[in-house]
């Protein structure tokens, strides 16, 4: 591995996309993820959409870490402009300046300069944002994509299973299988279940009995609610219900996991932060599996962390959505067998980029899968397309 000799940070930025965002719904008028999709604010009502509480608001911002030598690394996560503060006004020190390959000493430093108001949510989505940006600069100073970086890959091809509300058509394109969006929570009582239970039971229907199948339940249900739920698709066969209960809820998604039906898996970690909050999952026996978002957790550093500790307690690690950050960690894990990938399309119907316009060729899944060669580019690939237009709200 040749990499550029004394190559350090000269500069990090931090910016929002001026126009056409990267958010998937911002291209069309009537998309699925604006649909009915239960949350934990459908106690509520007029909250039955994501949309309608305000979720699209959290925008995605980029963070640009430039080396000495012109090299420019990047890292995507969401928070918009206040997480542009955080990077620029706060975390910035931390990392101008230093060698790229510091990148587990520079993290950490940026845990603990914030442990008094971060821990979790925007604040770790940025320091998440600056760790995938440290990498992303090391492979292209190395001229390494980052898979090689971790030790090498696996595997010569990766199978995914896709997020969407239409599991015949992902199915159709090769997918192993399907992730649905949940519509209705508590609040919307048994009629509501029993709905639950006829999309479940069509999708079954749809895929063949061979297809992965599950509920992506984003944090809306009640232990009572998810036990009933989990009765019902595992009856249908379904591999896992995702995130049932609020990510604090420790003890609930204990008791679940304790009671739920044999042969159904207990997920979730697309809402946690950071190892500590991963090593409680693992160590009350919350779930099967643990689905820590890279733009999320922390970042690839932090991941690393989880995946080892996850892997020592035979807790399965499937990451959550996460792009070309994500499929760069699969391809080097021998017991993550798939990845995910969310169908971005208005009608879940069609693969498009999860960035949507924002890189230049981000690699997708063609009939399901993907080669290890459309990896191959240093880093984990990304360049921002020509013409995007950034605005950078507190250039210092």
């Amino acid at each position: 591995m040749q990499r550029r000799g004394g190559a350090r940070v000269a500069a990090i930025r931090a910016s929002v996309v001026a126009s056409g965002g990267v958010d998937p719904r911002e291209r069309s008028e009537a998309h699925w993820l604006d649909g009915r999709i239960a949350t934990p604010m459908s106690v509520y009502p007029g909250y039955e959409t994501t949309a309608s509480f305000g979720l699209d608001t959290y925008a995605t911002f980029v963070v640009e870490v430039e080396a000495t030598t012109g090299e420019i690394g990047i890292g995507l996560s969401h928070g918009g402009a206040p997480a542009c503060w955080i990077v620029e006004q706060h975390l910035a020190r931390f990392v101008t300046g230093r060698d790229p390959d510091d990148v587990a000493v520079i993290t950490d430093q940026l845990w603990r300069a914030t442990l008094h108001y971060g821990r979790k949510g925007l604040v770790v989505n940025a320091i998440s944002a600056i760790d995938l940006a440290l990498w992303d600069l090391r492979g292209k100073l190395a001229g390494e994509p980052v898979h090689a970086l971790l030790g090498g890959a696996v595997r010569d091809e990766l199978s995914f299973y896709a997020t969407g509300p239409r599991p015949d058509a992902t199915r159709q394109l090769g997918f192993i299988g399907a992730k649905l969006p949940l519509a209705y929570g508590p609040a919307d009582g048994d009629d509501g279940l029993r709905r639950n239970l006829e999309q479940a039971a069509s999708a079954r229907e749809a895929v063949g009995d061979d297809a992965l199948l599950a509920f992506d339940c984003w944090m809306a249900l009640d232990l009572d609610y998810a036990l009933r739920l989990a009765d019902g698709v595992a009856a249908l066969g379904f591999t896992w219900l995702e995130e049932c209960l609020p990510p604090d809820d420790y003890a609930g998604m204990a008791e679940l996991r304790r009671r739920a039906p044999r042969g159904l898996r207990l997920t979730t970690g697309e809402h946690e932060a950071g190892f500590d909050g991963f090593r409680l999952l693992v160590d009350m026996s919350c779930c099967d599996a643990v689905q820590p978002d890279l733009r999320w957790c922390g970042g690839l550093t932090e991941a690393l962390r989880i995946a080892a500790y996850a892997d020592d307690h035979a807790v399965q690690v499937l990451p959550h959505v996460s792009s070309v950050y994500a499929y760069h960690l699969v391809f080097t894990r021998p017991a993550t067998p798939y990845a995910e990938f969310l169908m971005s399309s208005p009608d879940g119907t069609t693969v498009q980029p999860y960035f949507g316009a924002l890189l230049v060729d981000e690699p997708v899944p063609v009939g399901g899968r993907m080669r290890l060669s459309a990896l191959d580019r240093p880093g984990f690939g990304i360049e921002l397309a020509p013409g995007t237009r950034l605005e950078r709200p507190f250039d210092p």
